[in-house]
């Protein structure tokens, strides 16, 4: 099904809000110039995912050289602090690490992250008219979201 949930000059960049489409709450997300839709519903408990608080990305390439990756942003789950990526879905673990020495490997991912074992739901978004538009019958894949 095909929903137009609100004017596209409604959110500027870096935004985003929750709307009621029937029975559904979906978190609509702008970053930069591209949309995204969540289920208001974290996999991990149940909490109100998308009311979670919102946050770039943080990217290192070495050491003191930290910097928040404009297009990749995450969203914090307020219950548990589970966080998902606003694109894809994809959990990534809560928590600060301890420091303690820990082994390390190569891998695929987000640099810095360590993917979680839950996906939130994702829906496709377009731009018609000036609206935003979330599809819930169409769920994109990883590949697509990427």
């Amino acid at each position: 099904m095909r929903l137009a949930v609100l004017p596209a000059d409604e959110l500027a960049p870096g935004e985003h809000r929750v709307v009621r489409v029937g029975t559904r709450s979906i978190g609509v997300f702008r970053v930069g110039d591209d949309y995204y839709a969540l289920a208001d519903h974290c996999p991990h408990q149940g909490g109100p995912l998308c009311r979670g608080s919102v946050a770039r990305a943080p990217v290192a390439t070495g050491p003191s050289d930290v910097r928040l990756d404009e297009g990749h942003v995450l969203v914090a789950c307020p219950w548990h602090g589970w966080e998902y990526d606003v694109r894809t879905g994809l959990s990534y673990q809560p928590g600060d690490a301890p420091a303690r020495s820990l082994p390390a490997s190569v891998e695929p991912g987000p640099p810095g992250m360590t993917p979680g074992p839950y996906t939130a739901e994702t829906f496709e978004v377009t731009v018609e008219d000036r609206w935003v538009v979330v599809d819930t019958g169409r769920r994109p894949t990883t590949e697509e979201a990427s």
